[in-house]
């Protein structure tokens, strides 16, 4: 459930620079890049990857990522049910900032429940903002056989709880814009897809 609005007498100020003035300006159009998979799938390799191609390219996007975010503004937040929510739900609106101002947000994140992903879907397409799911898709048994931040360990060990794809559920997208397979592709070809589409749909343009 998205969280509900407790301050009264607030109205959004509306300023006279447009997002089509900002996209102009960027020579590219704003979107959120949502990437999302179990720990250890390739989330952040993938973003971070895209984000130095489109970088080369001249094109600005920036990185949200899982524990960058939950290091400042998500410091707050464990990995209950409803913390996992609201962590995605603020991510959703930083993300959508982003978007307005002309930049691709890369956001890398687990983000395990389908009904999260798509509550920062809605917010997205409620305010006429391109919203891409990308499903880093790995198998259980790679992501832990690869198990970079030994976190996997940890939970088969009983040290850490609520951790998705142990003992917490992943749910996987059913209709995402793109679909990698990161244990049977390269990143280069995981780059490539990502960069064809954003071209083929209009946000870059090389």
């Amino acid at each position: 459930m998205m969280a509900e609005q407790k301050a009264t007498n607030v109205t959004w100020h509306e300023g006279e620079v447009t997002r089509e003035d900002r996209n102009r300006l960027l020579g590219q159009k704003g979107a959120t890049l949502w990437f999302t998979g179990l720990s250890g799938s390739g989330k952040s390799t993938v973003a971070v990857a895209v984000e130095q191609a489109l970088f080369q390219r001249g094109k600005l996007s920036y990185r949200l990522d899982g524990d960058n975010i939950r290091l400042g503004i998500n410091k707050n937040l464990g990995f209950s049910a409803e913390d996992r929510t609201e962590n995605i739900r603020r991510i959703g609106e930083i993300a959508k900032l982003f978007v307005d101002s002309g930049v691709i947000a890369l956001s890398s994140f687990i983000s395990p429940y389908r009904a999260d992903r798509d509550e920062v879907r809605k917010l997205h397409l409620e305010s006429e903002f391109a919203f891409i799911e990308i499903f880093v898709d790995c198998s259980l048994a790679e992501a832990e056989a690869r198990d970079p931040k030994g976190l996997y360990k940890k939970a088969r060990a009983g040290e850490i709880k609520n951790f998705t794809g142990i003992d917490d559920p992943y749910e996987a997208p059913t209709q995402a814009e793109i679909h990698l397979h990161t244990d049977k592709m390269t990143l280069e070809e995981e780059v490539d897809v990502i960069i064809n589409y954003l071209e083929q749909h209009g946000f870059i343009v090389s």
